[in-house]
């Protein structure tokens, strides 16, 4: 069955259970990849508290370098179905193949720069004595798979929007499920540390690039990659940027916020008493590894009911626009509520998934409630957001992207601390999450019955 009879005929929340579900699956086995890196490193013998500090500085660069994979997986690929939406396939199939043209400039110009500017970019992160060669070891060695990285995520959604979800949810298992076997033998049997983890990492992700690629250079797949549109159009691309700002904008602060929290806790608890700085860099990692539990799989079915909102939108189906959305709404909050709320009751439990030692135990204990509190509310905005980019609101995604982690969360972790000192960072983003959700929520509720409107005038 095509995928427009597909997602222009089937009840809607079938649908969402076919296409969420494997995505959902596809990015809890993806956040694997970044779980068990950190469950292993976090139990290394003698050095673990600071390999993991380590590990944890290093993420704000990978996060950078993974955002620009999200102007083709979160601009091209609702870009795709829509155009699916409309019946033009042939506009469809020069959007994923421009998409695929536009990764591989990604891969080499943001791998080659990060890695000769490694150094002062983990010092500026706060990278100390104790933990720098770490970090080094780490990033120097999985910045090879870089072209990897951005191919697998990039193109992934592609198949989602298809209707091959299944074959998503396998492109990102292969890849896991190797890590997840892989990261013992290299950090433990080979005894090669942190540096084995990005070794087992890199294979990891080739596995998973090599998949994704092979399926959409198939003969029998709908949108297939083909160099006879892998021609640049600047139109085309300039279509799949536009889109595609808001998710590079919500992934790349990730990483702006991973430089500002890393450098104000290491700042403050310097301050507090020598090595706490070290100390609540490693807590920090931690509790972005826990509330990742939340937000990751709230990711993964985001990215597959967007083709369904995507595709309705582009049939000017009010119905079942609005269905599809209210289902993403409910599915989203229920669960970062639940998740939340078990968290906070808990915390102990999740913090001892990365670590044995005993300070550190203690802070992430003291402060995982606090960190996560924020997500009581953070469904509303998931669910608004997505919408927005599936119906090609390009501005205000865009907005509200930068509100949460820019507008909101980078004032508050320099203003908190002022009174509540290192504590205040955590406050900073339960505060900043909480925040955004509603202000998002208020302009959907008014922005939404618009765009209801204007489907009614151009189905009339």
């Amino acid at each position: 069955m095509a995928s427009g009879d597909i997602l222009g005929t089937q009840k809607i929340w079938k649908l969402c259970i076919k296409l969420g579900v494997p995505c959902v699956l596809a990015q809890v086995v993806n956040l694997l990849y970044n779980i068990v890196d950190r469950i292993y490193i976090g139990h290394m013998p003698e050095a673990g508290e600071f390999a993991l500090a380590g590990l944890g500085l290093c993420a704000p660069i990978l996060t950078l370098i993974a955002a620009f994979s999200s102007f083709v997986s979160g601009g091209g690929a609702p870009l795709a179905a829509k155009a699916l939406g409309e019946g033009n396939e042939e506009r469809a199939k020069r959007i994923l193949n421009n998409g695929f043209v536009m990764l591989c400039v990604f891969s080499v110009v943001l791998g080659l720069t990060a890695f000769f500017a490694r150094t002062p970019l983990l010092k500026l992160i706060g990278a100390s004595e104790n933990t720098y060669s770490y970090a080094d070891d780490y990033l120097s060695v999985y910045l090879i798979g870089t072209l990897f990285v951005q191919l697998a995520v990039g193109l992934n959604t592609f198949l989602t929007a298809q209707g091959k979800s299944g074959f998503a949810m396998l492109g990102v298992a292969i890849g896991a499920v190797l890590n997840i076997g892989l990261d013992p033998l290299f950090i433990f049997v080979f005894k090669m540390g942190i540096k084995g983890a990005a070794v087992a990492t890199v294979i990891s992700q080739a596995a998973s690039c090599i998949f994704v690629v092979s399926v959409l250079a198939a003969r029998r797949t709908q949108l297939r990659l083909s160099f006879k549109y892998m021609k640049p159009e600047l139109k085309v691309i300039g279509g799949i940027l536009g889109l595609g700002l808001a998710p590079f904008v919500m992934s790349a602060t990730e990483s702006v916020i991973g430089f500002v929290l890393n450098g104000r806790l290491k700042y403050y608890g310097d301050i507090a008493g020598e090595g706490l700085g070290d100390l609540h860099v490693s807590a920090l990692a931690v509790l972005q590894s826990v509330m990742m539990l939340i937000t990751v799989p709230v990711s993964g079915f985001t990215q597959g009911v967007t083709p369904i909102l995507s595709f309705n939108y582009g049939a000017k189906n009010k119905k079942r626009l609005k269905q599809a959305f209210f289902i993403t709404l409910i599915v989203c909050w229920a669960y970062c509520s639940v998740c939340a709320v078990l968290m906070m009751s808990v915390p102990h439990i999740f913090g001892r998934m990365f670590t044995s030692e005993s300070g550190l135990l203690a802070v992430t204990d003291k402060y995982l409630p606090v960190f996560v509190a924020g997500m009581l509310i953070f469904g509303i905005q998931r669910a608004c957001q997505t919408t927005f980019v599936a119906v090609t609101e390009a501005k205000i995604s865009l907005f509200i992207a930068i509100l949460r982690k820019i507008i909101l969360l980078v004032p508050f972790a320099f203003l908190f601390p002022l009174s509540l000192g290192v504590g205040g960072v955590y406050w900073a983003e339960c505060v900043a999450d909480a925040t955004a959700a509603l202000l998002c929520g208020t302009i959907f509720f008014f922005r939404f019955r618009k765009i209801l409107k204007r489907l009614e005038l151009l189905s009339s």
